[in-house]
């Protein structure tokens, strides 16, 4: 479910039916799976931002049991902000995974609500790594291109 597959590399992507479809497929064949889900900008600043991440984790719930929720992670990444230097604020953050929680209680079940891991994946780094991770619904950090810096160094020690 990452943005580049959705977005499809200059040529038709990847909906969100057949992205639930592979998450299924490789639950089954025994993986365990980071789900990424996330607004662009413009749906950012329209405010719907939820509209999009239900619209892209619907799918998901209609073919997952519950059990096999337990092999997923859901990584939230708003699109703005990979690679950008851009994030979200840890309000913002917070706000966006709650009601990602929120949706999950009420399309798939309270228990998965809370058992299910969902991760920030929007240009965490050491200076907002402590902030973010500090956020009661932010369960970890997705770590791209900052992991491959010094300073992804700072995010380790910040928590």
């Amino acid at each position: 479910g990452h943005s580049e597959r959705r977005e499809g590399f200059e040529m038709a992507g990847e909906d969100e039916e057949l992205c639930a479809k592979k998450l299924k497929v490789a639950v089954d064949a025994g993986l365990k799976v980071m789900f990424a889900i996330g607004e662009k900008k413009e749906e950012r600043e329209a405010g719907t931002t939820m509209d999009v991440c239900a619209k892209q984790l619907a799918p998901a719930a209609k073919l997952l049991t519950e059990e096999d929720w337990a092999n997923v992670a859901i990584a939230y990444e708003p699109v703005w902000a990979i690679g950008t230097g851009l994030t979200a604020t840890p309000e913002m953050a917070q706000e966006t995974h709650a009601s990602i929680r929120e949706w999950v209680a009420e399309n798939v079940s309270a228990d998965v609500a809370k058992a299910v891991r969902i991760q920030y994946g929007g240009s965490m780094k050491g200076a907002n790594a402590k902030d973010l991770l500090a956020q009661p619904d932010i369960d970890g950090g997705l770590i791209g291109g900052a992991s491959l810096k010094a300073d992804f160094f700072n995010v380790v020690n910040g928590i």
